[in-house]
């Protein structure tokens, strides 16, 4: 509380966005005058509905009476003091603060995305282990687009031309939206977001921004920071900015990937190699649980019915769960590192992917393998897209997989399991009811 008020006071903060990431990774929450937030905070008096975490991404709310409370009933919103942070795009002086949410009894909302991530983590610090991760965002910039039904193009650059051809590692290109990305190294900087490295990615307009490797959970945040920053950094240049695993029909996907490691929280030393450089037993067994679980975890990495568009052979994304050294066309990377910096690049999370949920399914699959001393496969040489599909390769086969993990339902919970369900299950059907202009394409005169 004090930090809180030392910061809106000292920094002569008129507005708080109190923010909360739902089950899609959107910010939903509530503004108020600054004097109003201190006060309220007092009293516990920020209040939202349970069924924001049973919210689809188009808005709707499932039949939940078997997640939430028949009453929609208040949670209570408890603003994390350490993520509050400044909104930089604003004229006026406007604060924001990453809320976690308890129920009226103090207890912790289970279904919230955050909270998920949290409860992986402990299970991570009963053992003495710390993990840490760098996340990886892919997107892409376009035109903006009021029409739905038409499809999405690349921007205007400074040099009055849309990109054409793929343009990766290509300087010239990024520099096409200089003005674009000043900004948002700018905004990051205003906000305490570590961005590292820019590079042109394959598609047209397609940009990935690295993170510095770091605390998970601070790491999430900073992701979910960052995609509202893209997004408003790019609305103010007249461009959108998007997330979408596979916006543009010819151009390749956009993941989230992630690197991950665990250390011995109290030494810091690194637990997935010895100091010779040999992989530990417990690196393995992480990777084997990845392989194992991850494809029972995909509707928290792939979410949307889009995401499986990306996961297609002959794409930069992987189809399957095999693993191996600096091997780009495998679910898991292992990049060639000294002993400290031994770590594994799980290689098939979407940008679309909520990151809180992400992270919690990574690091999930991950802990299974090390606590079931798991033992992978050998590692892949050559392209692993020559080899068999083993991922879900749409979102109705994903939650049908994700329910019928005893392991994964164990550590989440009964009623997140029921929650995402509900959720991505709902997206799904409104999905179905649309029809596409392929279908109309190719089937209104022919069949």
């Amino acid at each position: 509380m004090n930090l809180l008020s030392d910061f809106i006071q000292g920094r002569q903060i008129t507005e708080v966005e109190c923010l909360v990431p739902d089950m899609s990774g959107i910010a939903r929450g509530k503004i108020l005058p600054a004097e109003k937030f201190l006060r309220i905070l007092r009293e516990r008096g920020l209040r939202m509905p349970e069924a924001i975490f049973i919210q689809t991404v188009t808005g709707e709310y499932p039949d939940d009476e078997d997640v939430t409370s028949p009453a929609n009933s208040d949670i209570y919103m408890r603003p994390d003091e350490n993520t509050i942070r400044m909104v930089p795009w604003y004229t006026e002086a406007t604060a924001q603060v990453i809320s976690d949410c308890d129920y009226a009894d103090g207890s912790p909302v289970d279904i919230s995305p955050r909270w998920v991530l949290k409860r992986v983590l402990e299970l991570y610090d009963e053992r003495g282990w710390q993990p840490i991760v760098a996340p990886e965002l892919e997107f892409f910039l376009v035109q903006i687009n009021k029409d739905p039904d038409y499809p999405l193009v690349p921007p205007v650059g400074r040099s009055g031309r849309t990109e054409s051809g793929r343009q990766a590692y290509g300087i010239d290109a990024v520099n096409e939206f200089d003005p674009i990305f000043e900004d948002v190294y700018d905004y990051c900087e205003a906000q305490r977001i570590d961005i590292d490295t820019l590079t042109h990615e394959a598609g047209a307009a397609q940009i990935e921004i690295n993170f510095n490797h770091g605390d998970a959970l601070e790491l999430a945040d900073q992701v979910f920071l960052f995609k509202r920053t893209v997004r408003e950094t790019a609305i103010r240049h007249n461009v959108y900015a998007t997330f979408m695993a596979k916006p543009m029909q010819g151009e390749p996907g956009s993941a989230m990937h992630v690197h991950q490691s665990v250390v011995d929280k109290n030494t810091g030393e690194n637990l997935f190699s010895n100091a010779d450089g040999e992989d530990t037993p417990l690196f393995l067994s992480h990777i084997a649980g990845l392989q194992k679980f991850l494809p029972s975890a995909m509707p928290l990495l792939a979410p949307n019915v889009n995401s499986y568009r990306r996961l297609i052979a002959g794409s930069d994304a992987p189809i399957n769960v095999h693993w191996g050294r600096d091997n780009r066309t495998t679910g898991f990377r292992v990049p060639v590192s000294p002993p400290e910096s031994r770590r594994v690049e799980n290689r098939v999370a979407g940008a679309d992917a909520n990151p809180y949920l992400a992270l919690a399914a990574s690091l999930a699959c991950g802990y299974i393998g090390m606590i079931q001393t798991l033992e992978p496969t050998d590692p892949v040489k050559g392209s692993a897209h020559r080899l068999a599909y083993t991922l879900p390769r749409h979102q109705s086969d994903a939650i049908t997989k994700f329910n019928a993990c005893k392991p994964l339902r164990e550590i989440f919970g009964e009623r997140f399991v029921a929650a995402v369900t509900h959720v991505k299950q709902a997206e799904y059907d409104a999905y179905q009811r649309v029809i596409s202009s392929w279908e109309r394409e190719n089937l209104l005169l022919n069949v």
